[in-house]
This record gives structure tokens, sequence and C-alpha cells, in this order.
């Protein structure tokens, strides 16, 4: 918070009492021993010059926060010309959003985007799902990330549909939710498919209203999405590929595309987007079918990295292209599969190896629930593949077994080393497995340095 209060110059702050035994209030009274002393909505920081304001939602404001219900109260007397005169300041290319990286990798970026970029990404994404307002979408996916914000709540305010939010996801929970509220939509990232498609009640619940929503915010398995298909009757579900930088979906399969682009692409670029692969470390265009990294153009590349050049022209170059740093094939009809990100591909011998393949190949086996494969250090060939394995409940599998399988449906340089399975991964906030995580963990385990 430290970080994220310095970094984007806020001028006002607003919390709740406490969540999952982490206090709010004391940790901003640490950060801001002013706010004890201060009157409310006067608050002068000397580590955070720009902050005027902390706003609390709860029953009893503490010293110095204003609380939400008075900011209610206070909206009643701000007249119709007022606010006229507001909403005419604006600008449709003003930042509107700022959006914090995930920050796997070191410090979060603060991403700006503009009215234009999110608006515009919500009713074309809304449009892939043939969302309408006779919808009812239960979204399981935190607000504070765009798959939260733009794919679930601005793609309902763009076509009129209910949101039906879960405040921290669990399968019964939202299962239940789902059920009781006769959603007809339903979010998620792919692990949370997987929890929900392997929970032991799974087969109690009625889910027969359900038939959209989106798989996205990391790779999709074609196997998982055959399961959420056939299982849970979602036979209109999307994929949707992006990042924050694109406000974020790129690419999204369509209710009517045929089956096996629908589970095994990510889709074909959204309307007035422009989609092109090129070679790694060239601006040089790949060809169809070849593998490269996806760049992107368009409405909804974002205005840039707050406060740092530097990195908005590493990402975006001087063509208005945003390179993803994703590996992706596009086939003769705009239909892309991702198949890795350019960090994650190790190099076995001088061969290069992707997670991707070897991760989709292993959903293939009856015991694997989810995978997650990645490079380690080694002597002689430079670096192995490691796989992390979480089984299905009831099943059993060893390592070997795990091996064989994989001998019989890839190349040999592409078996992983080394099995390892897990209940559960490392992850960040907003659902995404952080793999340089398991890539320490591995090398602390095994004492490979």
């Amino acid at each position: 918070m430290d970080y994220l209060l310095t970094h984007s110059d806020v001028s006002a702050l607003i919390i709740m009492d406490s969540y999952r035994q982490t206090s709010y209030v004391e940790l901003v009274n640490k950060l801001i021993p002013e706010l004890k002393t201060c009157e409310r909505g006067r608050l002068r920081s000397k580590r955070y010059p720009f902050l005027q304001t902390v706003l609390y939602i709860g029953d009893q404001s503490p010293p110095g926060m204003h609380h939400w219900d008075a900011l209610l109260k206070d909206a009643e007397t701000v007249t119709d010309a007022e606010l006229d005169r507001r909403m005419d300041s604006l600008k449709k290319d003003d930042c509107i959003h700022m959006q914090y990286t995930s920050g796997t990798t070191g410090f979060p970026k603060g991403v700006m985007l503009s009215h234009f970029n999110i608006v515009n990404n919500a009713a074309n994404i809304a449009e892939c799902m043939k969302l309408t307002s006779s919808d009812r979408l239960c979204i399981p996916v935190p607000f504070f990330h765009c798959f939260g914000c733009v794919l679930g709540v601005l793609a309902c305010v763009s076509a009129g549909a209910a949101m039906i939010p879960i405040e921290q996801f669990s399968p019964p929970s939202v299962l239940k939710t789902v059920e009781q509220e006769a959603c007809t939509a339903l979010h998620g990232v792919p692990t949370m498919f997987i929890a929900l498609l392997h929970d032991s009640g799974f087969s109690d619940y009625d889910l027969s209203h359900v038939r959209t929503g989106i798989m996205a915010g990391s790779p999709c398995p074609a196997e998982v999405m055959r399961e959420v298909i056939g299982k849970m009757g979602m036979t209109d579900i999307t994929i949707a590929y992006g990042q924050t930088e694109a406000s974020p979906v790129i690419t999204q399969t369509r209710t009517d595309d045929p089956f096996e682009r629908r589970v095994e692409t990510a889709g074909r670029a959204l309307p007035h987007i422009e989609v092109g692969i090129v070679r790694p470390g060239t601006s040089e265009e790949a060809a169809r079918g070849e593998q490269g990294e996806l760049c992107t153009r368009g409405y909804h590349v974002m205005k840039g990295y707050y406060k740092n050049q530097e990195a908005t022209e590493e990402a975006i170059d001087k063509d208005g292209w945003l390179h993803t740093g994703d590996l992706a094939v596009m086939d003769e009809d705009g239909y892309c599969k991702i198949t890795g990100r350019l960090k994650d591909m190790l190099i076995r011998g001088g061969e290069n190896i992707y997670p991707r393949e070897i991760e989709e190949m292993l959903y293939r086996h009856p015991a694997v629930a989810d995978v997650q494969v990645v490079g380690v250090p080694d002597p002689k060939y430079g670096e192995e593949a490691a796989a992390w394995i979480r089984l299905k409940d009831g099943q059993t599998a060893s390592a070997e077994d795990i091996r064989t399988f994989c001998k019989e449906n890839i190349a040999r340089y592409k078996v992983p080393r080394y099995v390892l399975f897990t209940d559960e991964y490392p992850m960040t906030a907003s659902g995404k497995i952080q793999k340089f995580k398991l890539r320490e963990k591995t090398i602390e385990e095994l004492k490979l340095i």
C-alpha cells in the first residue's frame, strides 16, 4: 500500500474495516499517523502529499476519516449545473482508470486506461458473449482486476445485464449462487473452473440456466473447456485473451464459432483491433501458422505506464504496436492459439521447450486436475523441465506414471525430468499462478543450486 500510495499520487483512499484478518484501519493509521489528529477531509500527510481524504465504509468512522454515508449525503448538495460542468470538462481520452499490473516479476506498473479504452472494450466483450439485459452474470473474479471491472462490471453495464458478485471465491459459494440466482453467465480463471468441476458436491447443484461467460486471466486448457461445456452446460462460454495494457481483451471466441476453435483457440481480434504475430525481437511478420510474439494496435492500447516513459516505450513501438510478450500462432482465418510466454520458454541442450505444450498434454491424463511446468537450471543441458501436478480428488499417480504418459505423447527431450505434486499453487490476488515462485520452490526442494 505504501508503494501504491506513493506512486499513484491519489487524493482519496477508500477503505473498509478489515478483510481476511487484515485490519485496513490499523494499516492506514500506521502509514498515515496524521489521520488521528486531522480534520476530516483535510488530511496533510508528509509522506503522501497528494492524499487529502480517507473514506471509511463501516459503522462508525475512525478519527480523521470521512464516512461513506456522509459522502452520499454531500452528493445531494451538488446541483445539476455543477454536475454538467464537471462532465463537460471530461474528454474521452482522459485517463479514467489506472490499473496496476500484477507485479509477479517486480513492482507493479500503473497502466493508464481511458474512457475510450475500457468502454469500447467492454461493449465488444459483451457482444462476443451475446450478453443481453435478460442475462444474470455471476462474477467471482476480483473487481480490482480488469477481469472483474471491465469483463464483468462494464460488460454488464453496456448490455444492461444483472451483476451477481461473489465477495470471496469458493466452489460451494459459486455453485450455490449460480443455482439460487438462476445465473445465465459465469466468469472465472481456469483454476476456478477446475475447482468447480472437481468440487465434491458439484452434481448436487442445478446449473441448467448458465449458458455463457468467459474463461480468461491465464491460458485456458482445451480439456478444461471441453469439461465446462460438457459437464456445466455452458454451451456459449467464450475464451478471452489479453492483458491489462490492452484494456484488457485483444482476442475472444464467439458463441457461434466452430466447437474446436472455441475450445482450442483464444479466438480472433475484437472489432476495430489489429493483431499481428512477429518473429520475437523483430518487427518482421511471421507466416500464418508460425509461432511468434503477439502484438496488437488499436483503440484499446493503454495511454502508457504512469510516470514510467521508458517502460512505455519498451512496450509500445513507434508505430503504435503493443508488444505483449506472449507467444502465439495465428491461422489463416485470424484465430490465435496462445502457446506460452517469451519469458517462460526454456532451452534444454539447444532445444526450445514451451511449457504450455507440456501442460496441454498432461491435462489429458485421467488423474491430473491441474499442472504447471517451469524451467530449472541443469549443469549438463542448461535447463530441464519440472512439472508440478495437482491430482484429482480420489486419484493417484506416481512421478513415473506421469513421465511414462509424457513419453507416449511428446518428444522425449520435452519430457519433464522432475515431477512434483502439490495441493495448491502460489497465486496473485487476481488468480494468476506465480511460476517464478514455483521455480524457486523447485530449486530449493531439489537443491539444484
